[in-house]
């Protein structure tokens, strides 16, 4: 039987794990495109053998993936692989599998846009609505960024930036944004922070100074645009678009 889902331990067949396994070896797949959207998958005789599990615990691994909107189950006709716009992108397990592996210019370019739906708001209600606590905060965070040394802990700090924003909007449904994808919204800093190149830091950080000085000084409107214009330089750098040209679609 060919082996869709990778080789499996033989000791974890029987470990208290068998659900987890079985949810993360498909789901892993899934997202990895073997098999596609729309395509069955195997049935269910081949994937309890494979897996080494029972068919209840295939059951319930199934009924979690259908719950991340992945697959959709059918009597008579198997297990669909559903399109990739039904997926759950807020699951923290799909936006694991999709980190793990290699995220593809689609997925970031959808981080992007929806980056810029949120965070210039964000921006504009943390300048109505920031206390001293929270303006010292981000300030603290753009010293972070300017002493930051390498990409890594570069992009770290202005994730930190970037949260603490969000953070000093005040809002429940954005904090809940970014718990879900913060690991999403660090892996796409990472790669829109500089390399170790003093001059492009300096300016990045020069354009994330007039959203903190912006919401320091209670201007909702120039917070707004401060946000934006850091994003579509971010989208400049990550996709190689010149600043002045095209911008992320709204």
């Amino acid at each position: 039987m060919k082996q869709l889902f990778g080789q499996i331990d033989p000791r974890q067949r029987e470990s208290s794990g068998s659900h987890g396994r079985v949810v993360e070896g498909i789901g892993r797949s899934i997202v990895a495109g073997k098999p596609p959207p729309g395509e069955l998958l195997p049935r269910d005789e081949e994937l309890v053998e494979q897996f080494g599990v029972s068919r209840t615990v295939l059951r319930e691994a199934m009924k979690t993936l259908a719950a991340k909107g992945m697959v959709a189950p059918k009597a008579r006709v198997g297990t669909r692989i559903q399109p990739r716009h039904e997926w759950n992108m807020f699951d923290a397990q799909v936006l694991r599998w999709h980190l793990d592996g290699e995220p593809s210019d689609s997925f970031y370019e959808q981080l992007f846009e929806m980056r810029l739906a949120f965070e210039p708001h964000a921006a504009a209600l943390a300048a109505r609505d920031a206390t001293d606590e929270d303006i010292a905060r981000i300030q603290a965070c753009l010293v972070a960024m300017r002493s930051a040394e390498g990409e890594a802990e570069f992009s770290l700090a202005d994730f930190e930036f970037h949260q603490a924003i969000f953070d000093a909007a005040g809002n429940a449904f954005f904090f809940s944004v970014v718990s879900l994808v913060g690991a999403a919204l660090l892996s796409l800093l990472r790669r829109s922070s500089p390399e170790p190149k003093p001059g492009q830091q300096v300016k990045i950080c020069n354009d994330h100074q007039r959203i903190a000085d912006a919401i320091a000084s209670r201007d909702e409107a120039a917070a707004r645009a401060a946000m934006q214009v850091v994003i579509e330089v971010g989208w400049a750098r990550v996709f190689g678009n010149d600043i002045g040209g095209e911008t992320p679609p709204l």
